[in-house]
């Protein structure tokens, strides 16, 4: 024997159409499942545990194996190996790129470019902030800055971020700590928050922010209640997703550390928001634009949308980038849940930065492009109502929700489409065609609707986003600073912390919906991997759902 053939490649009918070999043997072989289908007979092994003990004999005639003669001295470990007597593979080893290249490089490099044109705004508009600081500083009322956002906006932000952080760590360790009640705590406390926001908001005669608030309410109210059958099963999902996360790799320092850069990025983007009015507002009282020049409104508007769009895709990105690396921790447990791979966090990171840099990038592009296009529908939407238009609230609130759609369509291909990225390296296009073919024909689209932890999780990050809008509204109101006399800015800062709010908090929780996605897509990948060697997984997922044996024998 050569010794192991190492790689996890989809099984079945797959590898017709693509032309993969099937996955390997796992290093640890597991007996044969029983064929009455009576799964609760079987030892209950827990998600990648250890292997059944080995039956001893007498060595005489019984067919057996003599007994150890021993413990072995105290202190000793036995190396590890991968059955064959070898160390264990390497992520590199396991998921092999057969033909390594950089993928949709030009979407890498269109990336790069909005990033450098971003700092370039952001250095331009600061220093011009800086040049003229005395007069955005001083008491709220007693500024001279009567036009435009002041550095009492940037302490504002900073305690929205402040809110953010708190309530998303919080959030994430309720998620550990209280798994079962998880998903209805999240659902309780979202429509409640949103509830009172929008009553607030109602009672203050701000009657744009209170309506939408109010229809978010609403209907997240009736989602929840129509779907709280399905809550059994994604709470299975959410524990095993954490059960594994606490024993292989560095999920939650993953989710740490993103989540501190998100937030550090969260804040370089609020004060390059306030530096952009302080720079460009024109106003005869505006110091930088007698001392510079080149100030207008279309000025203002063209770089607002610019650092939003940018402030978009580079948040997606480092979303999706953790999402990745999250996916190949997650692909390693379910294919060599018994010889668990090395280095597979460092492996996975390295890919997501390097041949799948420009596929992350693209795939990004697009979520970016329509949020966007939602905030404009959004501001439009508000203005409509600040004016009296009803008819023109109406239709952008409907244009809103056909947006709204869209978006969850194209994060749905998305979340998918990265984790077969993540293990084996395709363009993005290729990796949504082919996960979208597989999802259907293996029937796991079945068990993707059942699952409620992407919807529960978007809950969680409103709830957040619903608490820093509600920061930055009582600071508007209470606050009463000059340059929002007729309170004309309160939209603009209010929409900003509800977007800050809700982009951090998603950046906290991608762990836990990567896990998830990623183990749905192995199963389609290959559903025999999860009998074999998961069949603890196996027997509650039929317990709680039992369709779940029709969908991946389909």
């Amino acid at each position: 024997m050569s010794g192991p053939q190492y790689g996890a490649q989809p099984g079945g009918y797959y590898n017709n159409n693509n032309n993969y070999p099937p996955p390997p043997p796992n290093s640890y072989q597991m007996n044969p499942m029983p064929t009455d289908g009576n799964y609760g007979q079987q030892p209950q092994y827990g998600y990648g545990g250890p292997p059944p003990p080995q039956q001893y004999g007498n060595g005489y005639g019984d067919g057996g194996y003599a007994p150890p003669q021993g413990p072995p001295p105290n202190g000793y470990k036995p190396p590890p190996t991968d059955g064959y007597g070898g160390p264990p593979p390497s992520y590199d080893e396991v998921f092999k790129v057969q033909k390594p290249k950089y993928n949709d490089w030009w979407a890498g490099i269109l990336f790069l470019a909005t990033v450098a044109g971003f700092v370039a705004v952001s250095a331009i508009s600061i220093h011009g902030y800086a040049d003229n600081r005395s007069q955005n500083n001083g008491s709220l009322n007693g500024q001279r800055n009567t036009f435009g956002l002041t550095t009492h906006t940037i302490y504002l932000f900073v305690w929205v971020l402040i809110c953010a952080i708190v309530l998303s760590y919080a959030y994430m360790w309720m998620a550990r700590k209280f798994t079962k009640q998880f998903i209805y705590a999240t659902g309780i406390l979202n429509i409640v928050m949103g509830l009172v926001t929008a009553l607030y908001m109602l009672s203050r005669k701000y009657w744009s922010g209170g309506i939408v608030f109010l229809i978010f309410v609403v209907l997240q109210a009736l989602f929840f209640w129509s779907c709280r059958s399905r809550i059994p099963f994604s709470t299975l999902m959410l524990q095993t997703a954490i059960d594994v996360s606490k024993v292989h790799g560095h999920v939650y320092l993953v989710s740490a550390v993103g989540g501190l850069i998100g937030t550090l990025f969260a804040a370089y983007w609020a004060i390059t928001l306030v530096a952009v009015y302080v720079k460009f507002e024109p106003d005869p009282n505006n110091a930088a634009c007698r001392n510079a020049g080149g100030c207008s409104s279309g000025k203002v508007i063209g770089l607002i949308v610019f650092i939003t769009f940018a402030g978009y895709w580079i948040s997606e990105w480092l979303k999706n980038t953790i999402h990745t690396t999250v996916a190949g921790i997650y692909g390693s447990w379910y294919f060599n849940s018994r010889n668990y791979p090395t280095k597979v966090t460092r492996g996975a990171l390295k890919r997501s930065l390097t041949y799948s840099f420009g596929s992350i990038s693209l795939g990004s592009l697009f979520i970016a492009i329509i949020n966007l296009i939602r905030q404009l529908a959004q501001a439009a939407q508000q203005n409509a109502a600040q004016e009296g238009d009803i008819l023109g609230t109406i239709l952008w609130c409907i244009f809103g929700c056909l947006i709204g759609i869209l978006d969850w369509l194209v994060e749905f291909i998305n979340r998918y489409a990265f984790c077969h990225i993540a293990l084996y390296g395709k363009a993005y296009f290729a990796a949504a065609k082919d996960t979208w073919k597989m999802v259907k024909d293996r029937g796991i689209d079945a068990l993707i609707n059942e699952c409620l932890i992407g919807p529960v999780l978007t809950f969680g990050a409103t709830f957040v986003a619903y608490a820093c809008g509600l920061i930055a509204y009582l600071y508007m109101v209470y606050t009463k600073p000059a340059y929002n006399d007729g309170g004309g800015f309160t939209p603009v800062v209010v929409a900003f912390a509800f977007l800050i709010g809700l982009q951090v908090c998603n950046v906290f929780t991608t762990p836990l919906t990567s896990g998830i996605d990623t183990i749905f897509v192995a199963m389609a990948w290959d559903p025999e991997v999860l009998m074999r060697d998961h069949p603890d997984l196996y027997h509650r997922m039929v317990q709680v759902y039992p369709h779940v044996q029709e969908a991946i024998h389909a």
